[in-house]
């Protein structure tokens, strides 16, 4: 979930292709099977951060098998499992160095994995793990610090709420540290939301044959996030908004 890391204050600095309207109209085809879902689950991340992006995967459209990898799941990170999945997700967890840490080592597989067609899902620690200092390197761009970022309606890394506008739609969700996106001149990202001073809460953009999407919040929270951190859901869960991302991130 958290960073721990401050510096670069840019915002988008990119051609921003904004979307309007929370009404999903995917051009592909219905599946006679549910696709593949890998999700990582280790040292890299925190416990309840999976197994909430697994629910939100199966709740979606897309009704998702789910395969945990990780160095203590059945399924190990690798070439071979990712040949089998359609979309890989790397959920929330803790800092930036020490998740890095600890996937550095698979950087060139998911790269591989993405550039021949795959898709990637990044929360919170999984969107700062696409970026490059340190990262998979999977944007035209990088991430940093939302609570960093000037005029940043967060100062904390503690749990807490967010404000953002999703496809021009005021939104309040769960947050813990999250980043912000920018992108380079001339770079294209279908931008879907923002938080309140600019920068990019969610996006999604192309990488070789494949998709990432990326978000800062956590539109898959469950009611029970919000309760253990003596947070009000002042809106409704985010999911509406989560499957929205996958959505997105699934067109061919």
């Amino acid at each position: 979930m958290a960073s721990g890391r401050f510096g670069r204050l840019l915002a988008t600095g990119g051609r921003a292709l904004v979307g309007r309207g929370l009404t999903i109209r995917s051009p592909l085809p219905e599946l006679t099977e549910p696709p593949v879902a890998l999700i990582y689950r280790g040292p890299a991340t925190l416990p309840g951060c999976p197994e909430a992006v697994a629910a939100l995967l199966k709740s979606s459209r897309w009704g998702f098998e789910i395969r945990y990898v990780g160095p203590d799941e059945d399924l190990s990170l690798s070439h071979q499992a990712l040949a089998g999945a359609a979309l890989y997700a790397q959920p929330g967890g803790g800092t930036l160095k020490r998740g890095y840490r600890h996937l550095k080592r698979h950087r060139a597989e998911i790269q591989q994995f993405v550039r021949s067609g795959g898709r990637y899902l990044g929360i919170c620690l999984g969107g700062y793990l696409a970026g490059a200092t340190p990262g998979f390197a999977l944007l035209p761009g990088d991430t940093d610090q939302y609570i960093a970022s000037a005029a940043a309606t967060v100062d904390s890394e503690k749990n807490t709420l967010v404000q953002v506008s999703w496809r021009g739609q005021g939104r309040t969700l769960f947050f813990q540290d999250g980043p912000y996106f920018w992108l380079r001149p001339d770079a294209e990202a279908e931008v879907l939301a923002t938080y309140p001073n600019g920068t990019i809460a969610a996006m999604v953009t192309r990488f070789g044959a494949g998709r990432v999407g990326v978000v800062g919040p956590h539109p898959e929270a469950t009611d029970d996030w919000y309760i253990d951190a003596g947070l009000r859901v002042a809106d409704g869960l985010g999911t509406d908004l989560g499957s929205d991302l996958i959505e997105t991130v699934m067109r061919p």
